[in-house]
């Protein structure tokens, strides 16, 4: 298999944009009608996380340590939407009629060839990663919504208990699922592991998303969600060791920040944590309750509200990082941020410019790519049907 080849082609292809998935998944679905319901109604954003997905396997393709544990996590994941192993031939059809398709007359048999192996070795990957992950998680949890709060307009915080235990790790995130709704968003649940198994959900309705709309808008007490099995860890707390913590939080990107302060009161470890939570106004912050009560209720957290747009500062937005490095130097403490992109982009920019370590700032990625956070230790976070959002990507 002639690696160097294999990028050349793509780097061809990937040139005719939106109409190599439009080509694929117009194929896929024409040959092979019963992979329709495996995907969203809406197909706009899963064509653009193919191109990105084949982009970066491609791009790995010489470099197999990288790419074995992105195609595992990929494999696992897809069992939440019923991909068993006689759907892989009928993808790979599709895929090579699509490079034929798009390189014309630069195709050969010699090419083809390759993109047979490669693709081969990659069914191969996820479907023994899938096969041996039904040994330890089902492809997804059946949960009921005991409760549903409206916080703000756009903004529900759900409380869910699933059927029977789902384990996680603060900071991790869990797919979310409405049964009307074929497309898949991640959420962080904004607690630890509970005695009774539940979940809490903090959930911002995404413009044009159909999970997250559906998740406040459109559901009550007693509707029942799917759940896929918990992903990632950059967030988790184990990687900070036993140091202190600031944490910096934006919007909903409270909700794994809430998590983890629950975590370190489990442990009942003798950090020092220091929270500071930001919002555009002070009507955006909706969970102020909880906010205030851990405060009141843990002697090692400080806790500081900042509000982006204050009334004495027109035209300037102040960012959490921003408050937080003009009260104190942090650098002997791991930083936690959790935000929108814009928002981790900022704070991450700060830190790195004011001397921090990249070991010790930790934050989930910026940017969308392809199937869920499952693999965010091998690449940056990706979108499922919906697209990846953990909290809507921790709020606006």
């Amino acid at each position: 298999m002639d690696t160097a080849r294999l990028k050349r082609s793509w780097s061809l292809v990937a040139e005719h944009g939106d109409q190599v998935p439009l080509y694929f998944y117009s194929t896929l679905f024409l040959t092979h009608p019963e992979t329709r319901q495996m995907f969203p109604t809406n197909m706009a954003g899963q064509r653009d996380r193919l191109v990105t997905a084949l982009g970066h396997i491609v791009s790995n393709v010489d470099q197999v340590d990288q790419l074995v544990g992105f195609l595992q996590a990929l494999g696992a994941d897809h069992r939440k939407f019923a991909v068993r192993a006689e759907h892989y031939p009928a993808v790979g059809e599709a895929l090579l009629a699509t490079l034929q398709h798009f390189l014309a007359g630069q195709w050969t048999e010699e090419l083809g060839q390759d993109w047979a192996a490669a693709y081969g070795l990659v069914a191969q990957v996820m479907m023994e990663a899938a096969q041996a992950a039904e040994a330890v998680n089902p492809p997804w949890w059946m949960a009921e919504i005991v409760a549903h709060e409206r916080r703000a307009f756009d903004v529900a915080v759900l409380t869910v208990r699933p059927e029977y235990l789902l384990p996680f790790t603060p900071g991790q995130s869990i797919g979310v699922s409405h049964p009307s709704v074929r497309s898949w968003r991640y959420y962080s649940p904004a607690n630890a592991p509970r005695v009774d198994g539940t979940l809490e959900l903090h959930v911002r309705a995404a413009p044009g998303g159909a999970v997250s709309s559906r998740l406040v808008y459109g559901s009550a007490v007693g509707d029942r969600l799917q759940l896929a099995a918990p992903v990632g860890e950059r967030l988790a707390l184990w990687s900070a060791g036993s140091s202190d913590l600031l944490l910096l939080a934006a919007g909903t990107g409270w909700a794994p920040v809430k998590a983890l302060v629950e975590q370190v009161a489990a442990e009942g470890s003798r950090r020092r944590v220091d929270l500071y939570v930001g919002a555009r106004s002070r009507s955006e912050f909706y969970d102020s309750d909880a906010i205030d009560k851990a405060a009141s209720s843990y002697p090692w957290l400080t806790v500081t509200y900042v509000v982006g747009t204050e009334g004495n500062r027109p035209g300037e937005f102040v960012h959490a990082v921003d408050r937080a490095l003009a009260d104190g130097d942090w650098r002997s403490r791991h930083v936690y941020v959790c935000g929108s992109d814009e928002m981790v982009s900022h704070a991450v920019q700060t830190l790195v410019r004011a001397g921090y370590q990249s070991g010790q700032v930790h934050h989930e990625g910026l940017g969308r790519q392809w199937y869920g956070p499952a693999w965010r230790t091998s690449v940056e976070q990706s979108g499922v049907g919906e697209g990846f959002d953990v909290n809507e990507r921790r709020a606006r």
